[in-house]
Order: structure tokens, then C-alpha cells, then sequence
């Protein structure tokens, strides 16, 4: 995991501003250039501790086709995914598979210039008619934290029920009951309306648990202004929960602001689980408790299935029905959560 140090090295940045940055501190004023940089930068050197795969033979020469769903504004609000698509162009570099950006027009994309697609990486949720258009540049289309249509496209996507479950087990054996979920009913950036799993997987394992009368929700987009306004309403309205788990790491970050502004203590008077685990987790203060997505993984799974079914060299593909994988969470522990406060 990198350091402020060294993030400050490799950035030019000093540790305060990429502490400011990382922590979303909507008082520094910074471009979206540098902010940019720094994210990338913080997931370039944690990416660069894991185990490097250089030195393996050279595959076939593919093109792939790589579309965000987010524009970059929306990747810097949420860099979970900033990640995803970086981790993306960086993995088909080493195995020297050709990646090719699939610029957006409006509402719709465009084809890369130049031959045909061997596949394509779609990152992010894409409405009905943009699922069409990528199926129209390549049929090989491969998603990334989304599943449109099981029949027809492979697909990588998180268990969240799982990660739901690791984070309020932990908050249980802490002896925490009163536990608030924060953030929205639908997710985010959805192309239609569905309902926030990890909302839903709350609910559901609370009633499971008999605290099905002591769940709270704190409605917010997933947005640190917005999930820090949730935050101190509940605290002014006298709804004090022990612990929150967040939808993700924005949400964390105002609910860690909230309470600090109301004088409260984390996690003395109020655990916080947060939910993605992007590099700056573990660089706030205090760091924070994180369901952690296996990013690398779930990237290197769906370049794994794309090939499969990529048509190289006039080779029959190996594999021709589409598969869904569904990838684990971890939880990681830091100085974020502690044992639940004694009531007298």
C-alpha cells in the first residue's frame, strides 16, 4: 500500500494536499488535473506492490475495445471506478493486447477507428440501447460490475450480499445493534431504475439477525457533501446509531466528517465501515474499515473470459456460451470500527 511519502515523491504533491485530496476536503482548491493525478497515481503504486506478471510469453495481438460508463468528472467522484478502467488499460499493456478507447457521442459510443474489435470491456452500467451499440461494434462484450443480459454477454461483478454480511458480522462481534445504513435506495449511475444491493442485503441480514426493528436508513446519494448532510440530520433529529455502514467510500468519508463536526469520535462513539477499499482507505483519519473489492482480479477475469471467446487468427473460439462471475469480497480491519459504546 503506498504512503503519503510516497505519493508525495512520485506526484510532486505535498502530503497535506494529497491528504486534502484523497479525503475529498471540499475546501482545497485544486484542479481536477491534479486530484485526477493523485487517484491514479495511488492506485498506480498499490497496484505496483502486487505481484508483477512481466516476464510471462507474449499472447496473440488483440484488440480490445475498452468503454466507460462514467465520464471522467463521475470517475473522479467515485474512483472505484477510475481504477477499474485504469487497471484495464494497464493489464492488456503487459499482455500486449492492443486497448483502444470507445469514445461516447452523447448518449451513445462510437467505434474505435482502424479494424475490428476482438472483444470489448464495458465498465459500468449502460442503458438497453447502449448495450446494443457495443454488441454492434463486437458481440464479444464482456462487463465489468454489471450483468445486462446473463444470456447473451459475459459478465464480472461483485457479491455484495457477501461484503454486507462480512461487515455487520464484524459489527456484531463488536456488540454493535443499532447499526445505520447510509446511502441511496437505487444505484448509482444505473441505466434504469434498480434497487442499491447492498441496501437491499442490509435489510434482508438485519431481520435475519432479529434487528430487523432497529434497522435505520440514512437516504443519500453516494457523494461526501450529500452523505455527510444525511449524517449530522440523523445527529440534530437525535437518531444516534453506534456504528454506520456505508455504501461506499464517499459515503464513509462524510459520515467520518459529520461526526467529527459534531464532536463525536471514530469509532469511540460511532463505528464507520466503509465499501470499495480504493487506495486512500487506508491514508484517512482514522483509516478506514473497508469492504474490499478484489479490483485486480475482477479485471484480470474479464479479460480472461474475453479471450475465451475471441476469434484469433481464424481459431474457433474456446468457449461460446456467455458466463457470469461472481467475485468475493474481503474485509479489511483498521482503526475505523471499535467496540460498541456503553449505553448507561
Amino acid at each position: 500500500m503506498a504512503t503519503l511519502k510516497e505519493l508525495a515523491q512520485s506526484t510532486g504533491y505535498s502530503p497535506a494536499t494529497i491528504s486534502r485530496i484523497l479525503s475529498g476536503d471540499p475546501s482545497l482548491s485544486v484542479s481536477d488535473e491534479a486530484r485526477q493525478r493523485v487517484l491514479e497515481e495511488a492506485g498506480r503504486l498499490n497496484y505496483a506492490a502486487t505481484k508483477s506478471r512481466r516476464g510471462r510469453a507474449p499472447k496473440s495481438l488483440l484488440r480490445i475495445g475498452l468503454a466507460e460508463r462514467l465520464t471522467p468528472q463521475q470517475q473522479l467522484d467515485d474512483p472505484y471506478f477510475l481504477y477499474l478502467g485504469g487497471l484495464v488499460r494497464r493489464h492488456c499493456l503487459e499482455q500486449r493486447y492492443v486497448c483502444l478507447p470507445i469514445p461516447a457521442l452523447g448518449d451513445s459510443y462510437l467505434p474505435p477507428e482502424g479494424e475490428g474489435l476482438d472483444g470489448i470491456v464495458a465498465v459500468g452500467e449502460f442503458s438497453p440501447a447502449q448495450v446494443e451499440t457495443l454488441a454492434s461494434f463486437s458481440p464479444n462484450t464482456v462487463f465489468l460490475d454489471a450483468s445486462p443480459d446473463e444470456s447473451r454477454f459475459d459478465s464480472v461483478i461483485l457479491n455484495y450480499e457477501l461484503g454486507i454480511r462480512q461487515a455487520l458480522e464484524l459489527l456484531w462481534e463488536l456488540g454493535h445493534k443499532n447499526i445505520a445504513f447510509l446511502g441511496p435506495d437505487h444505484r448509482r449511475y444505473s441505466a434504469s431504475p434498480a434497487p442499491e444491493a447492498r441496501r437491499e442485503s442490509y435489510l434482508s441480514l438485519m431481520a435475519r439477525h432479529g434487528l430487523g426493528e432497529q434497522t435505520t436508513i440514512l437516504d443519500c446519494p453516494m457523494e461526501v457533501e450529500a452523505a455527510a448532510r444525511a449524517v449530522r440530520a440523523a445527529l440534530e433529529a437525535g437518531k444516534c446509531p453506534t456504528a454506520l455502514l456505508c455504501a461506499n467510500e464517499d459515503c464513509a468519508v462524510g459520515a467520518v466528517r459529520a461526526l467529527k463536526d459534531a464532536g463525536r469520535s471514530t469509532p469511540a462513539d460511532c463505528s464507520v465501515v466503509s465499501f470499495n477499499d480504493t487506495p486512500r482507505s487506508a491514508l484517512l483519519d482514522p483509516p478506514l474499515t473497508s469492504v474490499s473489492a478484489p479490483v485486480e482480479e475482477m479485471v484480470r477475469t474479464a479479460l480472461r473470459l474475453l479471450v475465451q471467446r475471441a476469434a484469433v487468427g481464424g481459431k474457433e473460439p474456446v468457449r461460446t456460451l456467455p458466463q457470469k462471475a461472481v467475485l468475493p469480497p474481503t474485509l479489511v480491519c483498521r482503526e475505523s470500527t471499535g467496540p460498541a459504546p456503553k449505553i448507561f
